[in-house]
């Protein structure tokens, strides 16, 4: 965590946050694309994050995304939350489509890109690792409370 997470926190509880994801999304990609993908929104905030990158399930191409993740067990949580929006993201649509111990998720960390295998966590486990990421970003909370969809959360973990 770093000096300025309290204020991502409060800002990423704001109401009206949702309809602004297109265009963080932009700051974000251009951020990343300057820096040569050394700095995101999420690292200036200071959380932890990573970038998924995983082929399209329909054109095949890979799309890579920016995510808040949780270090846990050797591996990261991430969520497909889009700030509580009742829409499921489109990658975790791709992230199913892809075999969960194929070659096909790759997570870009701290400078370090690399295989993972992926799993979604459900009921018991999700209820567990749901509460571990609360602590990192309290906002899951929010976001749940903002859509009448699961919100799906995925352990990842290095390939061997």
């Amino acid at each position: 965590m770093g000096l300025l997470t309290p204020l991502a926190v409060r800002i990423g509880a704001l109401p009206w946050m949702p309809r602004l994801l297109p265009q963080v999304v932009w700051v974000d990609k251009r951020l990343q694309q300057a820096s040569r993908g050394r700095v995101s929104i999420l690292d200036i905030a200071g959380l932890p994050n990573l970038t998924l990158t995983v082929p399209g399930r329909k054109s095949g191409v890979p799309r890579s995304t920016p995510l808040l993740c949780v270090p846990h067990e050797g591996g990261w949580l991430i969520a497909g939350s889009y700030f509580g929006d009742p829409k499921m993201p489109m990658w975790v649509r791709n992230l199913r489509a892809t075999d969960p111990d194929g070659d096909a998720a790759i997570a870009a960390v701290g400078g370090r890109t690399r295989t993972v295998h992926w799993r979604e966590l459900t009921d018991a486990d999700r209820a567990a690792a749901w509460q571990v990421m609360l602590r990192t970003w309290p906002n899951y909370a929010v976001y749940e409370e903002r859509t009448e969809r699961t919100i799906p959360v995925f352990h990842l973990r290095p390939a061997p």
